[in-house]
């Protein structure tokens, strides 16, 4: 079959160029249609075929010739069955409260929640009075004071959550040159919100044959160009919950992602719950209007028009 088709391709295009030659050397795109419209119908198939074909492998010899590396693809995160996805489900709080700790025992250390205040803990994921003491325990910069000096103090359920650097700089210094982001809307700010937060958590693995991760980095298929500056932060049995919960890498994954749901959305639960109750207000408001209405047009509804011809 390839040999067919490539007679027929070589002897109609000898044909076309004859033709051309014949016009003493008057090349144009007439004489190439020309030559083409004098070819048998099945000459005409063959020519066509020869060029898709022609067409498909320098196609598909440009694509190889293009280097393709691991380094350049990415991984899509699965999808997964968070229990607070659904229109009338809240936060697991127990899983926010782990998540906490998590949050101030492992991700605390580079990664700022400077847009988080201790009181939107309150009645979530801690008692107002574990609140509190959270709150005392963390070193407040305030001032300043009549000396004009700045100075520490301890922490209110009204002040923020403590950056762990002094500034962007000193936080680049200490990762590398990379800034921590900040993680308290961390949830909202990528495309897969949790389900991308748990894939990169979960996600690191060794680099595959002819992707070199620089000094300091770290692969994992799931962040953009597969090198990332954070190493591997979660290890099984790298914390101890306060409710004796096993610490595996996927439970402190999934827990730390349920408090950034929280953090990014403190009104979630009430949201939520106002939407419950604007649900079922709009339903008893919808029985009642269209009650009134059939009260109300009955009257007219029943009313019969005719018309007489007035009697001369």
């Amino acid at each position: 079959m390839a040999a067919i088709v490539g007679r027929a391709s070589r002897q109609g295009l000898l044909k076309a160029q004859s033709g051309a030659i014949a016009t003493k050397g008057n090349f144009s795109l007439g004489s190439v249609k020309d030559g083409f419209k004098k070819l048998s119908k099945g000459k005409k198939i063959a020519v066509g075929v020869a060029g898709a074909a022609t067409a498909t492998m320098v196609g598909t010899a440009t694509a190889l010739t293009v280097a393709v590396s691991a380094k350049e693809l990415e991984l899509h995160p699965p999808r997964m069955p968070w229990g607070h996805s659904g229109i009338l489900d809240s936060i697991d709080h127990a899983s926010a409260r782990r998540g906490y700790q998590v949050y101030k025992q492992v991700c605390a250390a580079c990664h700022s929640m400077k847009y988080m205040y201790y009181r939107n803990l309150v009645g979530s994921v801690l008692t107002e009075d574990e609140a509190r003491a959270e709150a005392a325990e963390a070193q407040i910069t305030d001032g300043p004071d009549e000396t004009g000096a700045m100075f520490k103090r301890p922490g209110k359920l009204s002040d923020r959550f403590p950056d762990p650097y002094e500034n962007e700089e000193a936080a680049k210094a200490a990762n590398n040159g990379a800034l921590p982001p900040d993680l308290t809307f961390m949830a909202n700010a990528r495309e897969q919100q949790e389900d991308y937060i748990f894939s990169l958590l979960t996600g690191y693995c060794d680099a595959p044959a002819g992707v070199t991760v620089g000094e300091g980095q770290a692969y994992n298929p799931y962040f953009p160009g597969g090198a990332i500056g954070m190493p591997q932060q979660l290890y099984n049995d790298g914390i101890e919950y306060d409710d004796g919960t096993p610490a595996t890498v996927s439970q402190m994954a999934k827990d730390v992602c349920t408090f950034m749901r929280l953090t990014a959305e403190p009104e979630h639960d009430h949201r939520k719950r106002v939407g419950m109750m604007l649900m079922a207000l709009s339903a008893l408001a919808f029985v009642v209007s269209y009650y009134y209405k059939r009260h109300k047009w009955a009257a007219h509804k029943a009313l019969k028009f005719s018309m007489r011809p007035k009697v001369k």
